[in-house]
C-alpha cells in the first residue's frame, strides 16, 4: 500500500524553555503596507507638492536676496520722506509704521503673482504632463503650488519684518499675532499664485503672462489701502478698493502687527474664500496647459 503524504503543519516553533509555540504567519510578510485612502491622501499630496517647490531655494537663494530690495527701497525712501511730509492723515501713526503692513503685503503678491511662470515652464519641459499623469488630483498640485509660494512670501515677510524694526517701526511680538500674520501671508499669496496659475492656463504663454502680470500688479497695489487710508480716495477708487484681495489682507496686516482698528474676521473670510476660488479655477484651467 502506498504511504498517504501527511497534511503539511502550520510552521511553528518550540521555544527551547517549552511551553506552547508561538504561530508565525508568514503571509504577513509578504503583504503590502496599506495605502493612505479617503480625506488623508489630500494632505499628503499637497505637502509632496508644496515640498517639491521649495527644494528649489534649496540650490539658488538668489531670489530671496534680490526680491528683498524693493520693499528696502519702498521703506527707505517712500516711507521715511511721507513720514517727514507728513502728507498722508494716518491717524496719529507714524506713516512708516502705517506702511510696513502694506511693504509685506505687496511685497508677498509680488512673488506670487508671476508663479504662472514656473507652470509654463514645467509645461515646456514636460514635467507637468507627468505629474498630470500620476494620481495626484489637480486641486492637491495646485495648492501645494500656491502654499509653496507662501512660504517664500513668508520669508520675504520676515525680511521686510526685520528691516522696518530697524528703521523704528514698532510692531507687536505676540505669538498668537504672529500666528495670524503667517496664516494671512499664505492666504494672500496662495490666491494671487493661483490668479497667476489660472491666467497661465488662459494665455499660455510666458510672455502673454508675463505682459498681463505687469499689467495688474500695479493697479493691484495702488488700488488697495497699501499706501493711504480707504477714506481719501475717491468713490469710484474705494469701489475697486473694497472688491480687491490686497485690501483685506493689508488690513489683517495691519491689526495684527500694528494693532490699528482692523476687521480680522472679514478679512480672513474674504482671504479663504477667494484662496478656494483661486484653487478651483486653476485646477479647471490647468488641462489646457499640457494639451
Amino acid at each position: 500500500m502506498s504511504a498517504v503524504p501527511a497534511a503539511p503543519q502550520a510552521a511553528s516553533a518550540e521555544p527551547p524553555g517549552g511551553g506552547p509555540a508561538p504561530t508565525v504567519r508568514m503571509g504577513l510578510l509578504l503583504v503590502p503596507a496599506r495605502a493612505r485612502t479617503g480625506w488623508r491622501v489630500i494632505p499628503a499630496r499637497v505637502g509632496a507638492m508644496c515640498a517639491v517647490d521649495l527644494q528649489k531655494l534649496r540650490h539658488d537663494r538668489t531670489e530671496l536676496y534680490t526680491r528683498a530690495v524693493q520693499p528696502a527701497l519702498w521703506l527707505l525712501i517712500f516711507g521715511e520722506t511721507f513720514t517727514r511730509l507728513k502728507a498722508i492723515p494716518t491717524g496719529g501713526i507714524p506713516y512708516l509704521d502705517y506702511l510696513a503692513p502694506g511693504i509685506i503685503a505687496q511685497s508677498a503678491m509680488f512673488i506670487a503673482i508671476f508663479y504662472g511662470i514656473m507652470i509654463i515652464w514645467e509645461r515646456d519641459s514636460g514635467v507637468l504632463t507627468e505629474l498630470l499623469v500620476t494620481p495626484t488630483p489637480r486641486a492637491a498640485l495646485v495648492t501645494g503650488k500656491a502654499f509653496a509660494a507662501g512660504v517664500k512670501a513668508l520669508l520675504q515677510a520676515v525680511v521686510v519684518v526685520l528691516i522696518a524694526t530697524s528703521l523704528g517701526v514698532a510692531m507687536t511680538w505676540n505669538p498668537l499675532r504672529l500666528l495670524g500674520v503667517v496664516a494671512v501671508v499664505l492666504l494672500g499669496s496662495a490666491f494671487f499664485s493661483c490668479l497667476s496659475m489660472a491666467i497661465a492656463g488662459i494665455v499660455l504663454t510666458r510672455d502673454r503672462l508675463m505682459g498681463i502680470g505687469q499689467a495688474i500688479t500695479m493697479p493691484l497695489f495702488f488700488g488697495s489701502n497699501a499706501l493711504y487710508p480707504l477714506g481719501l480716495m475717491p468713490g469710484w477708487l474705494q469701489a475697486v478698493s473694497k472688491a480687491n484681495p490686497l485690501s483685506y489682507q493689508v488690513d489683517a496686516l495691519r491689526g495684527l502687527l500694528i494693532g490699528t482698528p482692523s476687521h480680522l474676521p472679514l478679512d480672513f473670510a474674504v482671504l479663504a474664500a477667494a484662496t478656494a476660488a483661486g484653487i478651483a479655477a486653476a485646477s479647471a484651467l490647468l488641462g489646457r496647459l499640457a494639451r
